[in-house]
């Protein structure tokens, strides 16, 4: 399958394109993915190196009529998929994981241009890329039923039934700015692990890496139609939610993600749309101090805090917050702003300037209501640097909001239990950390704290790609996480025979 001669043929072809652009950076413009095969429409899109704001490449980008033939394309390719055999599947994301592997660098550098993502965080994304892949190849072939006993009485005597999982169908996809591939990668792998052929609209000012995905997709045998990767507007898009013919909808993003819902008919949605993540630090952290703020500063920062997850509410026993306070001031202010490709560089820019704009607005107001800057605070452009308050009024944008930026804030508690009931006083769940030497205040924090997840010894910013992972009220709806991304993407089917009589 895809190590089939016609596939190694098209490795081959891409291999030019993929050492020129590990050389120079981005190539000079890009196709969409319409049914599996490159399509250069056109190079209406525009990307942006986000720290030079000048323009690095350009993207075809697809209109309504193109959206629509994905989605036809996709509904065609439903029963085709669907009896593309497991081991084929697995033998294509095996693929996927040799081929990123081998094309890491270019993956990496892309990543610092269109997303400004420091260069040390974008070869992280990268191998989490490869680990959702390598973990989807594996599952591929582990997607299994049961069998039941439906002997339970003497009416349903000499009758057997068994249950296995079918591919749910076609499914939609839609994925944000600051994670290109593997958000992108935590839709793709479970799609092509289960046999659901899928329409995906990358963020338009990130289409990169999905379409050098979706490259490394086309090398492969996968049956026409199974995936379409398109840059597009978001009213085109429309289509994605709202068509019948889509079983699933699957979308990362902001609060929008409610509207869709609302407009996606009968069809299954999980939702992903963020948190404002806090983090308590018990009297015993279970750490050395030192160890903890290393943390709260990487979990805070990293990648100018444009994560669902990143640190942004900083719960401190008032026993260790003198001393926490300074350590985290100092760490904060010796962080690097600066030019992503540099290795040395912690804090690049924000998606935009308008973003940054919004965050450093949140910041002054927040101050005019009494906060204190501890660091930072400075922007120009689209940079921010990394910020540090304390005694921000918890009825401010920034303590009740998203910040998705490079901000977070300290604050004390006195009593365990009081500070379970600050990080719960959020409309907002989706991961909580817990630094704790007591194993009681460890498993008080997991029956009481409303999140997705609790991450006991070290921030909420951790995740591994085959955890569930969601939220709870305004974070979203349904779970992440390979495994639970291809339940969402199979349904149960019954047999029941009855014995002959």
């Amino acid at each position: 399958m895809a190590g089939s001669k016609q596939a190694k043929a098209k490795t081959k072809k891409t291999d030019a394109a993929r050492g020129r652009a590990a050389r120079d950076g981005l190539a000079p413009s890009y196709p969409y993915y319409l049914a599996n095969r490159a399509v250069a429409a056109n190079t209406g899109l525009e990307v942006l190196d986000k720290y030079t704001g000048e323009v690095a490449t350009r993207v075809a980008f697809a209109d309504a009529a193109t959206v629509r033939k994905a989605l036809v394309a996709a509904h065609a390719a439903k029963p085709v998929m669907a009896a593309f055999p497991p081991d084929a599947r697995r033998d294509v994301l095996e693929h996927c994981v040799r081929r990123f592997g081998e094309r890491a660098d270019e993956l990496a550098l892309a990543l610092c241009i269109e997303a400004g993502k420091p260069i040390s965080d974008a070869r992280g994304e990268v191998a989490r890329l490869i680990d959702t892949f390598r973990i989807a190849a594996g599952e591929a072939t582990r997607i299994e039923g049961e069998v039941l006993e439906l002997q339970i009485s003497e009416r349903s005597r000499g009758y057997r039934g068994m249950v296995k999982r079918v591919p749910i169908g076609a499914c939609s996809f839609i994925t944000p700015f600051n994670f290109p591939l593997n958000l992108v990668a935590h839709k793709v792998a479970p799609a092509i692990a289960t046999g659901c052929p899928f329409v995906l609209k990358p963020a338009a000012k990130t289409p990169v890496g999905a379409l050098i995905i979706a490259e490394v997709l086309a090398e492969t045998d996968l049956p026409r139609g199974a995936f379409s990767i398109l840059p597009c507007s978001n009213e085109d898009a429309a289509q994605l939610v709202e068509d019948e013919r889509i079983a699933l909808l699957s979308f990362t993003g902001g609060l929008v993600g409610w509207d869709l819902k609302a407009r996606a008919g009968k069809k299954k949605v999980t939702l992903e749309l963020g948190g404002n993540a806090a983090c308590i630090i018990d009297a015993d952290p279970g750490a050395d101090l030192d160890h903890v703020v290393e943390r709260l500063v990487t979990g805070a920062y990293y990648q100018s805090g444009q994560s669902c997850i990143s640190v942004q509410r900083i719960l401190v026993h008032a026993e260790l917050y003198p001393r926490l306070k300074r350590r985290m001031k100092a760490a904060v202010q010796q962080l690097r702003m600066g030019d992503p490709r540099d290795e040395k560089t912690v804090i690049g820019p924000m998606i935009d300037e308008d973003a940054a704009i919004r965050v450093e607005s949140w910041i002054r107001a927040a101050r005019k209501a009494g906060a204190k800057l501890v660091a930072g605070g400075e922007r120009k452009g689209s940079m921010l640097a990394a910020t540090l308050l304390e005694e921000v009024p918890p009825d401010t944008d920034l303590y009740r909001q998203e910040a998705f930026g490079p901000v977070a804030m300290l604050e004390p508690f006195d009593d365990f239990d009081q500070a379970l009931a600050r990080v719960n006083d959020s409309a907002f769940g989706l991961q909580a950390g817990v630094f704790t030497a007591s194993l009681a205040h460890a498993m008080r924090a997991w029956d009481r704290l409303e999140v997705g997840g609790v991450v006991v010894g070290d921030v909420p910013s951790f995740r591994v790609d085959n955890m569930p992972y969601g939220g709870v009220r305004d974070s979203g709806l349904g779970r992440e996480g390979v495994r639970c991304a291809i339940e969402d993407m199979t349904e149960p089917r019954l047999l029941v025979i009855r014995d002959p009589v």
